[in-house]
């Protein structure tokens, strides 16, 4: 193991030292054709690369080495470090100071970028998080105010609640409960995701009976305003229905919550080759062109969207659809509405296929 770190510690040393001796030993070899003024500029092109890589020590050393192996090899006369010419020894000095300078300066600017980068990421991550507490801070405190404020109404005995007010603080118990279920599901999904903890369990499913389950859980009214469109003869695709939930929940919760006109939504399954085809289109406000190519960012939100969401929802679902190997698109046309397209590479059966299998 101490070899080993030997080894790395030293390695950009001998790196710069190789690189100067085999770059001299070719100019040697080439003399004849190569003036010794010409050497010093191919030297200083060798030193000027190194730099923008190795760490300012090993290139100031590969800067010294090669200004005495120049001096040696190449400048008359050759094999001493004596210098007859008074423009050659002024012509060597400038040389191994144009060198220092430069090695010197080269580490400046990347040490500069290095820092830039850096303090932008830092910055990114700053603001991330700041969006995501800003988010949480409406996003968890509202329906938990919600569930104290009908569960302390319920206990209170000196309120009298006829059977309706109670059935009604109890939905919104329930309403308030989903919404902060929804919300922490989210940020478990999405930490799953970055973590690359989540791996696709593949598996025959029934796209056309999950997707009547997911709307049969919505409320009432939003089950009116969603139509789904499938073939009779759909047939089952081999992929992770844990992941498909998430997907289709998403993007109908996007659907209905951003369209306050309370339009139609029509959820369209398709088998495409070796594809599953969802598509997901409303009537609502659409996106404005320019934020488009922003949609599916981590807690990425459109200017005035309304209250309710982290601006998670999204970027999950390009995650999960990533994570199938597949593609998501959105095309919006701002005043028209929105289409969300999934393609999905998979496996596909009829059941008659599988009872054979």
């Amino acid at each position: 193991m101490k070899n080993l770190i030997l080894v790395k510690t030293w390695q950009p040393y001998l790196f710069s030292l190789f690189a100067v001796g085999l770059v001299a030993t070719a100019c040697y070899l080439l003399g004849d054709w190569l003036s010794y003024r010409a050497v010093a500029l191919i030297l200083l092109m060798i030193i000027s690369l190194m730099a923008l890589k190795l760490d300012i020590l090993p290139v100031v050393i590969a800067s010294l080495i090669s200004a005495l192996a120049w001096n040696f090899f190449f400048i008359p006369p050759t094999f001493t470090f004596h210098i007859n010419k008074t423009e050659d020894f002024l012509l060597f000095l400038m040389y191994f100071f144009i060198s220092l300078v430069h090695t010197v300066l080269t580490f400046k600017i990347r040490k500069a970028e290095s820092e830039a980068r850096d303090k932008n990421a830092k910055e990114k991550e700053l603001q991330l998080y700041s969006t995501l507490l800003n988010s949480l801070s409406h996003e968890l405190r509202t329906p938990m105010a919600t569930i104290v404020g009908a569960v302390d109404a319920l206990k209170d005995h000196e309120i009298h609640l006829n059977s309706y007010q109670q059935s009604e603080l109890l939905q919104e118990i329930s309403d308030a409960s989903l919404r902060l279920n929804r919300q922490i599901n989210n940020l478990l999904n999405l930490n799953r995701l970055e973590s690359g903890m989540l791996s696709p369990k593949l598996d025959w499913c029934d796209l056309a009976e999950l997707a009547h389950q997911l709307i049969n859980q919505l409320p009432p009214a939003e089950q009116k305003r969603i139509h789904l469109h499938h073939p009779e003869n759909l047939p089952l695709f081999k992929l992770d229905a844990g992941f498909l939930e998430q997907i289709l929940h998403n993007l109908l919760l996007n659907a209905l919550q951003y369209d306050q006109q309370k339009k139609s939504i029509h959820l369209t399954l398709e088998h495409q080759a070796n594809h599953c085809a969802i598509k997901i289109k409303d009537q609502g406000p659409g996106f404005p062109s320019e934020h488009i190519p922003h949609i599916f960012d981590k807690f990425y939100r459109l200017p005035h969207s309304p209250e309710g969401g982290t601006g998670l929802g999204l970027s999950i679902v390009k995650g999960f659809v990533e994570a199938l190997n597949g593609n998501v698109i959105l095309r919006s046309t701002l005043g028209e509405g929105s289409e969300f397209s999934i393609e999905l590479p998979t496996e596909v059966s009829y059941l008659n296929q599988l009872d054979h299998e």
